[in-house]
């Protein structure tokens, strides 16, 4: 992310640990989103082809950015629930799970925050 970013409720999200120009008034706690995601087997299919020949594969780049929204959205709304209107030092992660490494989780963390109106 390269700045801070705001949903609908106007709520940032940001991965730096301040906003600048916006003093933080309270620190509400630590919230998280997290989505987990299903491999299709046609698509990792067509996935390794194209790392056999060297393409970028849009279906899995569609599917990472979704996630990513989603994860990003439930940390937005867990923010919402405690009377913040910020989310600061967010960090992303990414993980392989399940037993065949057929799910990806996205889970996305910070601090939520109450700045001045």
């Amino acid at each position: 992310m390269a700045g801070p970013w705001k949903d609908a409720r106007g709520i940032i999200v940001t991965t730096t640990p301040t906003i600048e120009g916006r003093p933080i008034e309270g620190y509400l706690g630590i919230v998280t989103g997290e989505v987990i995601v299903g491999a299709n087997v046609v698509r990792d299919m067509f996935a390794n082809i194209r790392d056999i020949v060297g393409g970028r594969s849009g279906s899995y780049e569609r599917i990472l950015s979704d996630a990513r929204k989603q994860a990003i959205e439930e940390l937005q709304a867990e923010c919402g629930a405690l009377g913040g209107n910020a989310v600061v030092a967010v960090d992303l992660d990414y993980e392989v799970i399940g037993g065949t490494g057929s799910m990806l989780m996205v889970s996305a963390s910070g601090t939520a925050v109450k700045l001045p109106d």
